[in-house]
């Protein structure tokens, strides 16, 4: 049986592989691409997505929804400094290309309700469509089955200040509305030390995707192309990879190897630590015994160590080798790109 999926993006390097997640794995019902604020200009993004779609061979497949265009108190901030255009450079006619009229944030309330209890939302960006959704409809929080954010670090460093990781930096109050919402299934996929340790994907690995030389593996090596140099300038051995392996988990929970109940908290008060994603664990008995219980389960009425109740399940610990492998048999599939891309 398929999961019925929306990827809430803001279309840039790792999000255009997460929607090939989307689009090619068997396993997914990719039902919309969402678009919010947040890694290059608005307009880019949804040309990075259409391209990603047209590489696909899925042009015109999977319905695009424009959301907000900024977060939800704060002046948008971008990560070109990091992605540039976040394409590498590609460009693709898009005319005749049209998104969808719904506003994005409407089109996940309906489609929580028409796939109530069953539908997945992974959300790659800042959270502001997710949080305006949760404020707009009161039965929206219930009517999701998993929510999955590429958000925080788990008591680790952040990748746009010493504190906070971008998404959650961007849109600091839509964060904190989203961990206070209630959702039953809220999981926390972290910039570190998860994507840092095991979703990096280093020149040997790249190497080999390039060397499969299909439609996806070129248009692959030409995205991560900006961020690869930026991230190597910064000390970080590698292209990183939390948004694809953000849908990959969704679709294979057998790649987490470690995963546990965690309080999680965003601060929206402080500048010297706005976006910061404050997680507070289980007691280590507690965490190792029910580890593997939770990497694919919501958590429970427990306590953190804090005396909280955990709100989330934060992933710990994938298998890097197998999450290699996925990405290099997802790139390895033949498309019939839809149209060229140069």
């Amino acid at each position: 049986m398929t999961i019925p999926l929306v990827i809430d993006t803001d279309t840039a390097q790792d999000d255009c592989v997460a929607i090939l997640v989307g689009l090619l794995d068997p396993q997914a019902d990719l039902q919309a691409i969402t678009m919010v604020a947040g890694n290059v200009g608005f307009d880019r993004q949804v040309k990075n997505a259409w391209m990603t779609l047209s590489v696909a061979g899925k042009l015109g497949d999977v319905p695009v929804y424009l959301g907000c265009r900024r977060p939800l108190m704060r002046e948008w901030v971008s990560a070109e400094d990091v992605h540039g255009d976040g394409s590498g450079g590609l460009s693709m006619d898009d005319d005749g290309c049209h998104p969808e009229d719904e506003h994005a944030v409407d089109a996940l309330i309906r489609l929580a309700a028409e796939h109530a209890g069953e539908l997945t939302i992974v959300a790659i960006g800042p959270l502001t469509n997710i949080a305006s959704a949760v404020v707009k409809d009161p039965q929206f929080v219930a009517n999701v089955k998993r929510l999955v954010v590429m958000g925080g670090s788990n008591n680790a460093r952040g990748n746009i200040t010493a504190a906070a990781e971008f998404n959650l930096y961007v849109d600091p109050e839509a964060g904190r509305i989203v961990c206070e919402a209630g959702f039953t299934d809220l999981v926390f996929v972290p910039w570190a030390p998860l994507t840092l340790r095991d979703a990096t994907f280093g020149r040997d690995a790249l190497a080999r995707i390039d060397a499969l030389d299909t439609p996806l593996s070129r248009f692959f090596t030409r995205i991560v192309s900006a961020t690869l140099a930026y991230d190597e300038s910064v000390g970080i051995p590698g292209s990183t990879h939390p948004d694809s392996l953000s849908a990959a988990i969704v679709l294979h929970p057998e790649l987490i190897t470690a995963a546990a109940p965690y309080h999680v908290a965003v601060d929206t008060s402080s500048e010297l630590t706005r976006g910061y994603a404050a997680m507070s664990w289980l007691p280590p008995e507690a965490s190792a015994a029910e580890s593997q219980e939770t990497a694919a389960t919501a958590p429970t009425e427990r306590r953190t160590v804090h005396g909280l109740t955990p709100n989330a399940t934060v992933i710990e610990a994938i298998d890097a080798t197998a999450f290699h492998t996925y990405i290099c048999d997802l790139l390895a599939t033949p498309t019939q790109p839809t149209r060229p891309v140069a």
